[in-house]
């Protein structure tokens, strides 16, 4: 059967951020299960899909607040607030709802929907009410606007995001009502979505890529620790704020901490050790010179990939308990502690008796997870044939 994977930004092949990983592993997963997937949705800028014959192209788009101008951000203010949508959604308003609905019938006959994260089926829900749907919950997005709203810094910014957790509460709660079941990336959302109901959601464990990691031969060991990410994200910014205010002065002055990603400005640290690197060519061989790697996760629902690399790649980790959600299995050599001198103690410890596991493992159960949990879905859907999921 046909399902159309409606998602905001379509699979590139580039992976570069989790949104981007977390797509390609769940489009891989109902396609094992049987189902023909086709995407529909927008292209980064200067980027071309990575599978054109089963994908539906918008057009280009650039939805970075970060990058944005100063007029462009006043622009998306202006329209969110005429049109009653959230700020997420509205910058998808750059194609109309009747061009939306052409490339709906550009995608030929298919049997449901399956509504990836809140963003794109906000900005046009009511085109996506005539067939059967599954969503797609990456995050319990009204969750982590009311926790930008505490982090941000001024008045108007804390108003825009309170707005923002408002109305992302309604469409959530609307999403989940009308959809045959709902797929969450981490247990607790599931609650916090109001679906627990095994008949109504399933978790979906993730991978980063189509085969498990593969490292060859030793790791050269360049620095203590090694972070990465999307720090302009907000949720990534909280947990970074964190490390560097509350774990970092307590590591001793020679533990060498290496960080990667582009930084927003008013980042800094006084520790001797702490290096912005800014964009790095391979993140995994980055990562992998590390001693241990930091999971510092304090804000945000959903799951965290960089948590889910680790693992699969048998690196040591220090983890805060909002790095593991999404995760029903903790390798042994992932400390877990919530307490900032305790994190910086584990990472010392950690850094002086380096133990590298298997990640073969994690991968392989994962991968099993998955696929049992999309099968469910689908059978919920009615959209394969049983016979598949058998």
């Amino acid at each position: 059967m046909h399902l159309l994977f409606v998602t905001s930004i379509v699979p590139d092949g580039a992976l570069a951020s989790g949104y981007e990983i977390a797509n390609a592993a769940i489009i891989a997963a109902l396609r094992r299960a049987g189902a023909r997937v086709t995407v529909i949705g927008f292209t980064w800028p200067g980027k071309v899909t990575a599978d054109p014959e089963n994908t539906v192209v918008l057009g280009e788009i650039d939805v970075r607040t970060e990058s944005a101008s100063a007029l462009r951000k006043l622009a998306w203010v202006r329209k969110a607030m005429l049109s009653g949508l959230t700020f997420a959604s509205v910058k998808l308003r750059a194609v109309s709802e009747h061009e939306v609905e052409a490339a709906l019938e550009q995608a030929g006959p298919f049997d449901g929907y399956v509504l990836n994260s809140v963003q794109f089926a906000g900005a046009f829900e009511k085109l996506f009410e005539d067939k059967p749907s599954i969503f797609v919950a990456h995050n319990v997005e009204h969750l982590s606007a009311r926790e930008n709203e505490a982090a941000a810094g001024g008045v108007f910014q804390r108003l825009l995001f309170r707005r923002e957790a408002r109305l992302l509460k309604v469409v959530e709660e609307r999403l989940c009502r009308r959809a045959r079941f709902v797929f969450t990336l981490a247990e607790e959302d599931r609650a916090a979505l109001g679906v627990a109901s095994n008949d109504r959601s399933a978790v979906l464990p993730l991978v980063t890529g189509a085969r498990a990691p593969v490292r060859n031969g030793p790791r050269r060991i360049d620095c203590d620790a090694a972070l990465i990410g999307t720090w302009t994200w907000q949720p990534n910014r909280i947990g970074l704020d964190w490390f560097l205010g509350k774990v970092v002065p307590h590591l001793r002055p020679g533990f060498r901490i290496r960080i990667a990603g582009h930084m927003p400005s008013g980042v800094t640290s006084a520790h001797p050790g702490v290096e912005f690197v800014g964009r790095v060519a391979d993140a995994r061989a980055f990562v992998c010179g590390a001693a241990v790697i930091p999971l510092i996760s304090t804000a945000g629902s959903g799951v965290q990939l960089k948590t889910i690399e680790t693992f699969e790649l048998g690196l040591p980790s220090v983890a805060t308990s909002r790095s593991l959600r999404g995760i029903g299995h903790r390798p042994d050599n992932c400390v877990v502690t919530d307490d900032p001198a305790g994190f910086a103690r584990a990472l010392e410890a950690a850094a002086a008796d380096i133990r590298d596991v298997d990640g073969g493992a994690f991968y392989r159960q994962q991968v099993k997870a998955l696929d049992a949990a999309i099968r469910y879905g689908l059978s919920k859907l009615g959209a394969v044939r049983q016979e598949v999921l058998a």
